[in-house]
């Protein structure tokens, strides 16, 4: 399983290495809210599993595996905009208050991915656009297995 490492700099930038290798920006620096697109070249558009660690500027550490998407074909012939749509999936982030046990493990409603919670409490989940389309109400849980925190997040697509 490749593995991505993410060292997260004082003022917001990181460095990206897959496997050692440098992952690099196609422009500038990659900054915090470019997880999600390293992620995405990281796994091929979510095509492969992903082992990832993020080391943070305090010395904490996350840890989390990312799995592919399970596409399922269409019930009708692909259209050209249908392969176009499926061909790139977006991340985003869920992140949720203080209260996890540093290291729980923290589930994700429709316990569709579960995370590690970080050594100050709070944990986040990452999502693909199509998860986060499935979720009519628009809100997710991150469940604390341990502490039995429970934290109500709005998602916004």
């Amino acid at each position: 399983m490749p593995a991505l490492v993410l060292d997260v700099r004082e003022d917001g930038t990181l460095t990206a290495t897959l496997d050692g290798a440098p992952v690099e920006p196609v422009s500038g620096m990659w900054r915090r809210e470019s997880v999600p697109k390293i992620l995405d070249r990281a796994t091929r558009s979510r095509t492969v599993p992903l082992r990832v660690e993020v080391h943070e500027v305090d010395g904490s550490v996350f840890t989390d595996i990312i799995a592919p998407i399970r596409r399922r074909p269409p019930a009708h012939a692909a259209t050209e905009t249908d392969k176009a749509l499926t061909a790139v999936s977006e991340l985003i982030e869920v992140t949720g208050a203080a209260g996890f046990v540093p290291g729980e493990d923290v589930a994700v409603a429709l316990i569709i991915s579960h995370s590690g919670a970080a050594p100050d409490g709070t944990a986040r989940a990452v999502l693909t656009l199509e998860q986060v389309a499935a979720c009519v109400i628009g809100e997710t849980v991150l469940f604390g297995r341990i502490s039995g925190t429970a934290v109500l997040v709005r998602v916004d697509s």
